[in-house]
């Protein structure tokens, strides 16, 4: 089974915030709670997991990332497909992100190819609100967040 790799975000204001992307293209369009996640994507045959995981982010934030990662470790989203997770603190504006464009098949089965940005939208969120908007799968990631960032970030 493919696995994909990714990287949460987060800054430190008067709380923790991660960035979170909202996925582009007709399937996510009117789904807004439970839809958000990190930046990534798969990983490609002979390609190691962080270094997929900054070319996923530079993919879809527009953004180069240099700066060392912290492991997150592995998990298994709902739909079966594993994701390897690193953090990095970094402040990234999300109105200068500029996402890469997919094509696929739409509607699925019709032979005609859209075009759409992989994600359409990122937003800064304090933990709890991350909580409620983001993938039921992922959010494990904000408790392994919890001891990079020197204590509980749900506050």
């Amino acid at each position: 089974m493919p696995i994909s790799a990714g990287i949460l975000l987060f800054r430190r204001r008067a709380g923790v915030e991660v960035l979170l992307v909202h996925p582009g293209g007709p399937f996510w369009r009117r789904r807004d709670k439970g839809a958000w996640q990190i930046p990534k994507g798969l990983i490609e045959p002979g390609e190691g997991a962080e270094a997929a995981a900054r070319r996923e982010v530079g993919e879809e934030l527009g953004i180069d990332v240099v700066e060392p990662l912290t492991p997150l470790g592995v998990l298994r989203q709902a739909g079966g497909k594993m994701v390897e997770a690193f953090a990095l603190e970094r402040d990234v504006d999300p109105a200068t992100v500029q996402s890469n464009m997919v094509e696929i098949e739409w509607p699925r089965g019709s032979g005609r190819l859209v075009s759409f940005p992989e994600i359409d939208a990122a937003r800064w969120m304090t933990v709890a609100d991350a909580r409620q908007a983001m993938l039921a799968s992922q959010q494990v990631l904000l408790d392994r967040l919890d001891d990079l960032a020197g204590g509980p970030v749900g506050t």
